[in-house]
């Protein structure tokens, strides 16, 4: 049974403004639907042990936490909340490129890359 939860000070996940308007930008590229979001997750893996992971996708699935930031519906399965709570998804342009960058404060690490981390 999905969960739903909008946008407060308490949200486990949010996007930053510069983040919701690329998300919003490539949704609109994609000619998602009005039930699309962005799947927020953790897999296991990467250089540190465990690495973030972003897809837009049709609808959210059957355990999934269905969270709003910034006007983007956010997907979050069960295993994934539990180490993306009170993390806040970013976008930067830098000289070296641009990307999604994750303030989590649950990590107590990560490796170069910025996509990988620990707990």
């Amino acid at each position: 049974m999905q969960q739903t939860q909008t946008k407060t000070s308490q949200s486990p996940v949010h996007l930053s403004p510069t983040a919701s308007a690329e998300v919003k930008k490539y949704m609109e590229e994609q000619g998602s639907g009005e039930t699309a979001g962005l799947r927020v997750g953790v897999l296991p893996g990467g250089c540190s042990g465990f690495q973030y992971g972003l897809n837009i996708e049709d609808d959210a699935g059957e355990d999934d936490m269905v969270l709003e930031s910034e006007g983007i519906r956010l997907f979050v399965d069960p295993f994934s909340l539990q180490y993306l709570n009170g993390t806040e998804i970013d976008y930067v342009t830098t000289f070296q490129g641009s990307g999604f960058t994750f303030n989590n404060p649950n990590s107590s690490g990560g490796c170069g890359c910025g996509s990988s981390f620990t707990v």
